[in-house]
């Protein structure tokens, strides 16, 4: 089935990829962390988070979820706290991950007021 025939507004559509697309960038960064000699386990955790926010928030627009609104506040509050702390550290991961972030962030906070 094609997201066209999901029945989603452009807004919601660009949430959704947006969504998976950080939770693709946030497993990445905290496999990377791992790899890292300092202590990551604050962006390890952030990120699981938001993957795990993003990718629910996602299977809940595709099913136009009564509780979409509530997971797209979630899920921008918790990339706006990941992005955050990863932009604390050099590395490259993080700093992809944190501008994925912002757009996740952004594009939830714009359906949320398009609902």
């Amino acid at each position: 089935m094609a997201l066209a025939e999901l029945d989603l507004s452009d807004t919601e559509e660009e949430c959704m990829d947006n969504c998976l697309e950080a939770m693709q960038a946030c497993e990445w960064c905290a496999d990377e962390c791992l790899d890292e000699d300092m202590d990551m386990a604050k962006c390890i955790r952030l990120c699981r988070d938001v993957a795990d926010l993003a990718t629910e928030h996602a299977r809940f627009m595709a099913r136009n979820s009564n509780y979409s609104a509530e997971l797209a506040e979630a899920c921008a509050g918790a990339c706006e706290e990941c992005a955050e702390e990863c932009r604390r550290h050099d590395h490259d991961h993080c700093q992809v991950c944190a501008d994925v972030l912002d757009d996740c962030a952004e594009s939830c906070r714009q359906m949320m007021q398009a609902s």
